[in-house]
């Protein structure tokens, strides 16, 4: 015999899904002929066009791309922000290669900050990409060292505000490595000075870890020597100096755009740095 708690269980039950397939028939019956042209009306991916990999610097993820992939995104490009995971020269270069290695068909292969180092060697093993972007970042030549390389150019203010931790080596038996970090009360005045605090305090807190060793790996290919290269340039800049970028987009034969930004023209330009990607993009 069924009780009667069961049976206004059961009732309930039923009358719930009764509810939301209900709900779902007027959701759907309410969506207008307009709403529904909206929504054709964006632009998907274009598979004509080559396919955007983004690579993020120190200190950051791959989500520190988004107000530029939303960008590209709306004009229809295929976008990839792809893993950094700044554990040294090498092995970030290597997880890249082989995440390009996985596109199909033409890249634009942009790195930011030290994710331009990254690029560099990164490029030279990966036979698909087309061109190479800079925004403000590293372009080391083959043979040459991060920190030698900044050293040229003084006035960077990241040095001072890092903060060393030392870490478990990666090999598991009992090394040690050390990890870097800005200090959050530093990160905004040598990262984003122009970005709203409210939003340095964000990524200040989410910051990821850069092994110290990529400022003493050097870089074995440079493959702005063969493909074409683009370069943003931080007129602002307090972590990769403005001289030394300028320097670099001159040697490598870049085509330079300059802006007035801090080191994060990702989020304080990201209209400058979409456009200057967009033009590689359409060179290929």
């Amino acid at each position: 015999m069924t009780s009667r708690s069961a049976l206004t269980r059961r009732t309930a039950l039923t009358g719930a899904a009764a509810a939301a397939a209900s709900a779902a028939v007027l959701t759907a019956a309410s969506a207008t002929p307009a709403a529904a042209a909206g929504a054709a009306s964006k632009p998907g991916p274009d598979s004509s066009r080559p396919t955007i990999v983004l690579v993020h610097g120190a200190f950051a993820d791959a989500a520190g791309w988004n107000p530029v992939t939303e960008r590209l995104q709306s004009c229809g490009h295929q976008v990839i922000a792809a893993p950094n995971p700044l554990r040294g020269l090498p092995h970030d270069a290597a997880q890249v290669a082989a995440r390009l290695a996985a596109v199909p068909g033409p890249v634009v292969l942009v790195g930011h900050s030290y994710g331009g180092a990254v690029i560099t060697q990164a490029a030279a093993a990966a036979g698909n990409v087309k061109a190479l972007v800079y925004i403000a970042a590293f372009m080391p030549d083959a043979g040459e060292v991060l920190g030698e390389l900044a050293g040229r150019f003084p006035g960077s203010r990241l040095e001072a505000a890092l903060t060393p931790v030392p870490v478990p080596g990666p090999d598991g038996a009992g090394g040690q490595a050390i990890d870097l970090y800005i200090r959050p009360d530093r990160f905004r005045e040598v990262f984003a000075q122009d970005v709203p605090a409210s939003a340095t305090r964000v990524l200040a807190a989410g910051q990821r870890p850069l092994n110290a060793t990529a400022f003493t790996d050097r870089c074995t290919a440079a493959a702005w020597r063969t493909l074409p290269s683009w370069a943003l340039v931080s007129g602002q800049d307090r972590g990769i100096t403005p001289d030394l970028q300028r320097f670099q987009a001159r040697r490598a034969g870049s085509r330079t755009t300059e802006v007035a930004s801090s080191h994060l023209p990702l989020y304080s330009r990201p209209d400058a740095v979409a456009s200057v990607i967009r033009a590689a993009a359409q060179a290929v």
